[in-house]
């Protein structure tokens, strides 16, 4: 007994450990994320006798690429969300868990602070501006702001979902260049409308950096709503995996993922126990989309603390 849970403990160390993995590296993606993204809005025209504003071209596309490289880069190691919508989106979908969800926004929201620190201590006064603080055309109302974000949010976060579907093969592969499109086409769309946040950490750090909050809850409550109700429709009516209606006498050769099995499943063997507790041997195959590996984890170390509670309990 004192083997196993011997051996649980250091399993739960190793998980531990993985979980501060996943965070640090969601800290690192969304820093750099917003420090080449809003280098972009800076305008070093002003400084010139004929002021030019900063090109909307220049910026979508930084943005754009800018997601495309931190997803392919990042994917294996934190998700590569960047962004507290698509978190929020995945753990409303069940693909994560609210715990680490809570720890990733964490992260994702401190990482963008930095990266917008590190822009406004590197820009001259004189060019420096709003350091690309996100903001309401004049004109427009805030109902019409959050529509708005609510829509390039809504379809960068089913274009997320879409292509990063474990059974959708033929599109795994440009999953990356696809999310950096979405976002692309969400700032042309937009920057002229509400400067085109989609990502509330995004509009948290410049804001925290230069003092301007107007209208700040927009770019939460819109991008949020906006992914949540993308993660509903794709899961619940659009997801090419969804049950067939069974004709009378027959079954629906279809079935949704997670009512077939959970979300990702996972084998775990203990061998040698007795032999050698020091070196046991732990086995673990996961299955699952790339963008959820890492939590089944969360499945493994609820398991293993319950199973040590009940080991106390027996033994008192």
């Amino acid at each position: 007994m004192e083997a196993i849970y011997r051996c649980r403990m250091t399993v739960l160390q190793k998980l531990r450990t993985r979980s501060i993995r996943m965070a640090i590296g969601e800290f690192l993606a969304t820093l750099i994320f917003v420090l080449f993204s809003l280098g972009s809005t800076i305008n070093w025209a002003i400084a010139e006798e004929q002021v030019h504003p900063a090109s909307q071209l220049l910026i979508s596309v930084c943005f754009g690429l800018s997601a495309a490289i931190i997803v392919r880069c990042f994917c294996n190691i934190s998700g590569a969300h960047i962004n507290p919508a698509v978190t929020l989106s995945m753990a409303f979908a069940g693909k994560l868990g609210v715990p680490r969800a809570f720890v990733l926004i964490c992260a994702q929201c401190l990482g963008a602070t930095t990266g917008s620190a590190i822009l406004f201590a590197l820009t001259p006064n004189a060019v420096r501006g709003n350091l690309g603080t996100t903001w309401l055309r004049p004109g427009l109302t805030v109902f019409q702001g959050f529509v708005v974000e609510l829509l390039i949010t809504f379809q960068m976060i089913f274009i997320v979902f879409a292509t990063c579907d474990p059974n959708s093969y033929n599109l795994q592969s440009s999953a990356a260049m696809s999310i950096g499109i979405s976002v692309t086409i969400g700032h042309l769309f937009a920057i002229p409308y509400t400067g085109a946040s989609m990502n509330p950490a995004r509009s948290l750090g410049p804001a925290i950096v230069t003092g301007e909050w107007n209208n700040h809850w927009m770019y939460w409550l819109g991008p949020i709503l906006g992914g949540i109700i993308a993660a509903s429709l794709y899961k619940h009516f659009l997801d090419p995996d969804l049950e067939t209606p069974a004709s009378e006498g027959e079954r629906a050769p279809k079935m949704l993922l997670e009512e077939v099995e959970p979300v990702m499943t996972f084998n775990m063997e203990m061998k040698d126990l007795t032999e050698d507790p020091e070196s046991c041997n732990i086995v673990v195959d996961i299955e699952m989309c790339d963008h959820n590996r890492l939590d089944a984890f969360d499945i493994i170390e609820e398991k293993l603390a319950n199973d040590s509670v009940i080991q106390q309990q027996e033994e008192e």
